[in-house]
C-alpha cells in the first residue's frame, strides 16, 4: 500500500510498491512456492550447526532492525542464508536514503540460538525482528519478541507458526493450491483427482486443496498420498488411475524428483493424461518438469518470474553468484521496513500499518499479511511447456 494524507488530513491505502531498486518509492520481493520448511523438513532433519558467525551491523539508520539467519548451519541452511544476508544488504543500498541498522544475528539453525539471538537484538534496540528461516526458530523468536511487543517478519513456509505479530512473508502452500483451484473452476473443472507426497507438505496441501475444492463447489473423486521411495508409488498410484475417469483434473503437487516419476506410473496403469488437465504448485518451476513430455500442458500456480529475473542480475552484479530462490525474502522485508520507517512514523509497525488490507507490492507480486500472521499473495498461472513455463492468467496487480 501506498500511504498519504491529502490537504484535508485524510489519510488515504494506496498499494506500496517495494521493490524499485532506484527508489524513492518502496520495493518489496518474495520467494518462490516450496515445501514446508524444505530445507529442514522432518523428512531431512538439519545438520548440526558450526560455530556461531559473528554479529555484525548493515547500515547506520537511526531505527534497528533485528534480522535472524541460520549463518552457521551447515549445508543449505548457511548457504541461503548467506545469500539472504547479502539480499538484505542489497536492499539497503538499492534504497534511497534508509534510515535502518540492520543487527545482524546468527541462529545456528536451532530454536536456542534463535531464542539468544532474538534476546540479544531486542536488547540492542530492535523495534522489528526480521527472520528467521526455519519453523522451530520462528516460534522461539516469536516467543520472545511477543514479550516485548515486538513484531516479526519471518520466512518460514509452516503457516502454523504464524500468530497474531508474527507474519509470515514467504509463498505458503495454500496460496498455491487455492490459486489454481479457482483457476480450474474457472475454467470448467468440477471433478478434481489428487496424488500427494506423504509428507509434512502433501498434509498442508491435502487440508487447503479439500477445502478450496469443496469451497469452489467442486468435489474430490480420488486422493492419495504415495510414500517419497519411488519403488513404492505404484499402490497409491493404481488406486488413483482406478477413479481417474470420473475426474477432469488430477493434481499433483510436488517437485520434479517425484512428478515425472508419478505420471510415469499413470501412462503405465493406461491412464490418459491428454484428456485430464494436469494440476500443480510452484514446485513445478524446474526445468526437469518443463522437459517431461507427460507434463506439457499442466498448470500450476507460481509467481510471475520476471521480477525474480531482474533481481538476480542485479545480485549477480553485486556478488559475482547466484541468489537462492529465497534470497528475495530478506530483500523484500528489508525493503519494507525501510518504506516504512519512511513513510509511517511512530505507528510504522503497529499491526494496523503491517495488515493494511490494500497490501504491498514486491518483486514476485503483490501480497498482504493477514491478522492471524499468514499472508495472502498474487500468483500467476502458468502452463507447462519445453522452453518454461507460460503465463496463462497473469498475477492481479492488486488485491
Amino acid at each position: 500500500m501506498r500511504i498519504r494524507s491529502d490537504r484535508q488530513g485524510v489519510t488515504r491505502r494506496r498499494l506500496i510498491i517495494v521493490g524499485g531498486f532506484a527508489a524513492a518509492s518502496v520495493a518489496l520481493a518474495g520467494c518462490t512456492s516450496g515445501a514446508l520448511d524444505r530445507l529442514d523438513t522432518p523428512d531431512q532433519p538439519q545438520q548440526p550447526p558450526g560455530a556461531p558467525a559473528q554479529p555484525s551491523q548493515i547500515g547506520s539508520g537511526q531505527i534497528r532492525v533485528g534480522l535472524i539467519l541460520p549463518l552457521s548451519a551447515q549445508g543449505n541452511a548457511g548457504v541461503a542464508a548467506q545469500s539472504m544476508k547479502n539480499a538484505a544488504e542489497m536492499a539497503l543500498a538499492e534504497f534511497k536514503e534508509p534510515n535502518i541498522q540492520l543487527l545482524v544475528k546468527d541462529d545456528g539453525g536451532s530454536p536456542q540460538g534463535a531464542q539468544a539471538a532474538a534476546q540479544q537484538a531486542l536488547s540492542e534496540g530492535a523495534e522489528i525482528i526480521i527472520g528467521p528461516l526455519f519453523a522451530q526458530s520462528v516460534s522461539a523468536v516469536g516467543a520472545v519478541a511477543r514479550g516485548r511487543n515486538i513484531p516479526v517478519i519471518a520466512f518460514s513456509t509452516d503457516s502454523s507458526v504464524a500468530s497474531r505479530g508474527v507474519y509470515l512473508l514467504s509463498f505458503l502452500p495454500e496460496s498455491d493450491v487455492k490459486r489454481i483451484v479457482d483457476f480450474a473452476v474457472s475454467r470448467g473443472k468440477r471433478s478434481f483427482a489428487a496424488l500427494l507426497p506423504d509428507n509434512a507438505y502433501g498434509t498442508v496441501v491435502e487440508a487447503a486443496f479439500q477445502q478450496e475444492v469443496a469451497r469452489r463447489g467442486g468435489r474430490v473423486v480420488a486422493l492419495e498420498k504415495y510414500p517419497l521411495d519411488p519403488s513404492r508409488m505404484g499402490e497409491a498410484v493404481r488406486r488413483v488411475a482406478q477413479a481417474a475417469g470420473g475426474a477432469d483434473a488430477l493434481f499433483i503437487p510436488d517437485g520434479a524428483d517425484a512428478v515425472p516419476q508419478v505420471v510415469a506410473q499413470l501412462e503405465a496403469n493406461r491412464v490418459n493424461l491428454k484428456r485430464l488437465q494436469l494440476l500443480g504448485t510452484g514446485l513445478w518451476e524446474e526445468p526437469r518438469i518443463f522437459q517431461t513430455p507427460a507434463l506439457a500442458g499442466g498448470w500450476y500456480a507460481a509467481p510471475d518470474a520476471a521480477g525474480f529475473r531482474s533481481f538476480a542480475q542485479r545480485y549477480r552484479g553485486r556478488y559475482g553468484q547466484d541468489p537462492v530462490r529465497t534470497a528475495t525474502l530478506a530483500y523484500d522485508a528489508v525493503a519494507l521496513v525501510a518504506a516504512l520507517v519512511k513513510t509511517q512514523g511512530a505507528q510504522r509497525f503497529s499491526e494496523q500499518i503491517l495488515t493494511n488490507g490494500s497490501g504491498f507490492a514486491g518483486i514476485d507480486g503483490v501480497f498482504r499479511f493477514k491478522s492471524d500472521g499468514t499472508n495472502e499473495r498474487g500468483l500467476a498461472v502458468l502452463r507447462v511447456a519445453p522452453g518454461g513455463g507460460q503465463v496463462v492468467s497473469p498475477a492481479p496487480k492488486a488485491f
